[in-house]
């Protein structure tokens, strides 16, 4: 408890920020630096992180940590650019379940979403990156096409957030063209995006992954880059740095915060498919689900990893053999899913789902990332989960033209 003015303990200001999590060391770094400026943001505000798998601490113990300095009312906020699964169901099961058991009120924001600071912190990394080539402020950007890449997700919601990101910023910066492609789990995949993208005529393509960190996917979309660069020897392709910790997106998250003490944070359900009848996926309405997210907390972080330095290789799959799962992901962790929510939106402590179905667990493919953000490798283990399927994973132009 802190001291009032006239000398009688004041409730602690706590705030919660939880993020996906990585087996990539550095991106774990990332997040690690985020909070840190968020916690110097927030001077009056006792500020801890965690995560929901592949990396320490987990949540439950950041929330440890607060409870322990008196906390009885934790705002939390999810540390993700977009609402799909883990903002919607998975971090609200570990609040709601932590909670419940300590009795006390754990009040849940909304993500990141579309937010016009968010837009700007994207448009300076994208204006880095022309600069460095040679652009000068004013400059107009007609013969330059913008390529925005997303997470990827099984939520058309979350991916159609990722294509109205890139609106604003080919309408807001006047490039010449601009086109949406992802890094996994739903279409078009970044390879075959851009060998479309080639196909335009623009001599010159800016790829921005809209990203908070670094990570096994960050990586992939620049290595990808440069396979398709390396059949367009006439195309310059420009490789814009992601997110990071940008000061606009940390003025974001303290918006985010503030949102839950005015009572103003609404998630928009609008065009969620676990309530509403979006088309193609109809039958995800109101899909019973539970986090199974319990099952891997802090399971092969890269703290307890030999295997790799700050850079996750990948070498623990192949360590692991043939026994392994590969988790598509969203803004982090989106599995073929179809994290149905019964959503009665109860921002106290998340969404108010039920949590009551059972599993078969096999994933396909992808890597996840950790605020939203990336990369992390399969997880070793099969317990018994089982997801709707995404009805698209099939698509030529997705999952399975991955190589």
């Amino acid at each position: 408890m802190d001291q009032a003015p006239n000398g009688h303990a004041q409730p602690l200001k706590a705030l919660m920020l939880c993020g996906h999590g990585s087996r990539d060391k550095a991106a774990m770094e990332e997040f690690g630096g985020l909070a840190e400026k968020l916690k110097a943001r927030l001077p009056d505000w006792r500020t801890e992180h965690g995560y929901l798998e592949f990396a320490k601490p987990v949540i439950r113990e950041g929330l440890d940590k607060l409870l322990g300095e008196g906390a009885r009312d934790i705002m939390a906020l999810p540390g993700m650019l977009f609402a799909a699964g883990h903002a919607k169901n998975d971090i609200p099961s570990v609040l709601n379940t932590y909670a419940a058991e300590h009795d006390l009120t754990i009040r849940y924001g909304r993500e990141l979403g579309i937010d016009p600071k968010m837009i700007r912190a994207a448009g300076e990394r994208i204006r880095e990156c022309l600069k460095a080539d040679g652009w000068r402020e004013g400059e107009a950007l007609h013969d330059t096409m913008l390529v925005v890449v997303g997470r990827g997700s099984s939520d058309p919601d979350a991916n159609s957030n990722v294509s109205k990101v890139m609106r604003m910023l080919w309408e807001g910066l006047g490039f010449g063209w601009g086109e949406t492609v992802y890094s996994g789990v739903t279409f078009p995949l970044v390879e075959p995006g851009l060998s479309h993208a080639a196909r335009l005529g623009y001599k010159r393509i800016v790829v921005f992954p809209y990203f908070l960190f670094t990570g096994v996917l960050v990586r992939r979309i620049y290595d990808q880059t440069d396979v398709v660069a390396a059949g367009h020897p006439d195309i310059r392709f420009l490789k814009a740095p992601y997110l990071g910790a940008h000061d606009l997106v940390v003025e974001t998250f303290v918006e985010r915060l503030f949102e839950i003490i005015e009572g103003t944070n609404v998630m928009n359900c609008q065009m969620c498919k676990y309530r509403e009848q979006v088309l193609g996926f109809e039958t995800e309405v109101g899909l019973a689900q539970e986090s199974h997210h319990h099952h891997v907390e802090g399971i092969g972080s890269s703290a307890d990893c030999t295997l790799c330095q700050d850079v996750c290789t990948g070498a623990c799959r192949s360590a692991a053999g043939h026994h392994h799962h590969g988790h598509g992901h969203s803004h982090a962790h989106d599995h073929h899913p179809g994290h149905g929510d019964s959503h009665a939106h109860d921002h106290q402590h998340g969404h108010g789902h039920d949590h009551d179905h059972g599993h078969t667990h096999h994933h396909h493919g992808g890597d996840s990332s950790p605020a939203h953000g990336n990369g992390h490798h399969d997880a070793h283990h099969h317990h018994g989960h089982h997801h709707h399927p995404y009805p698209h994973a099939d698509h030529p132009l997705g999952p399975r033209s991955m190589r």
